[in-house]
């Protein structure tokens, strides 16, 4: 983590900034608010622009005179699925921990310092969190798997990651405080478990433990979530569920590998 930001270059950052700043708005957006709102000139504007046109990742819409995301975006986004694609061992252990704890199930895998959701089990009764889609990686301050990996890093790396991504309010329960936050990691490595209420989203809570490699290193996290009141009715149903979960897919995660490699366990 320390490395992080040494060696960048401009040009490359400003028009990931841009390719950012148009992802976020709800349509076409002018060359000229792109430049407002990011403190660029218009010229260099038009050159992130048209570089970025020029390679499928915005289309210029002439009658709009304004920009949107172009098709290559979306080819980046099915090569992000396939990379973190979990096997199917690990997916049937989600689809067990769903069944059993009633709730959403989550598999998220730790990638380079950030915990990105790679495999959902839901049904009509029990839903997703809706922004926990496969590819999610914001706000670990405020999420279960979120919360186990920052207990995992050494404490230089953590104060990376939060300078990195803030600890802003995502909802009025979310932990902002740094010194509070540091006593909640504490506790996930305590416990082996992490919970966060109402912290994500108001009236849903959610639960994760860890899930290591055959090196008993950190590499992932099964969790679910449900509303809070179903949690604190059911607090050790889930807390099983989740647990044993978390067993299973670290013997499938140490399966999967070995058969990757070729080597016996």
């Amino acid at each position: 983590m320390s490395g992080k930001g040494a060696g960048l270059l401009q040009s490359v950052e400003r028009a990931m900034r841009v390719l950012d700043h148009i992802a976020a708005s709800p349509g076409p957006v002018a060359a000229r608010e792109v430049a407002k709102s990011l403190g660029l000139t218009l010229p260099t504007t038009y050159h992130l622009l048209t570089t970025l046109v020029t390679g499928g990742y915005l289309v210029h819409l002439p009658e709009e005179k304004a920009y949107a995301l172009g098709h290559r975006v979306d080819d980046l986004a099915r090569g992000l699925h396939r990379q973190i694609a979990v096997p199917p061992s690990v997916q049937r252990v989600a689809d067990i921990v769903h069944q059993q704890a009633q709730a959403a199930a989550y598999y998220a895998a730790l990638r380079d310092a950030e915990m990105i959701v790679a495999h959902v089990a839901e049904c009509s009764q029990h839903p997703r969190i809706r922004p926990l889609d496969v590819g999610f990686h914001q706000a670990p301050h405020a999420t279960a798997f979120g919360k186990l990996m920052l207990a995992t890093l050494p404490l230089e790396d953590r104060e990376a990651v939060l300078d990195h991504t803030g600890t802003p309010s995502v909802t009025p329960a979310t932990v902002t405080s740094r010194t509070l936050l540091t006593r909640q990691l504490r506790q996930v490595s305590g416990t082996g478990l992490a919970v966060e209420v109402d912290e994500f989203q108001a009236g849903l809570s959610c639960m994760a433990a860890p899930v290591t490699d055959a090196a008993g290193r950190f590499v992932g996290a099964v969790a679910i979530s449900m509303p809070t009141t179903r949690l604190r009715a059911d607090r050790w149903t889930a807390e099983r569920a989740v647990r044993l979960g978390a067993v299973r897919a670290t013997r499938a995660v140490a399966l999967a590998t070995a058969t990757r490699t070729g080597r016996l366990i």
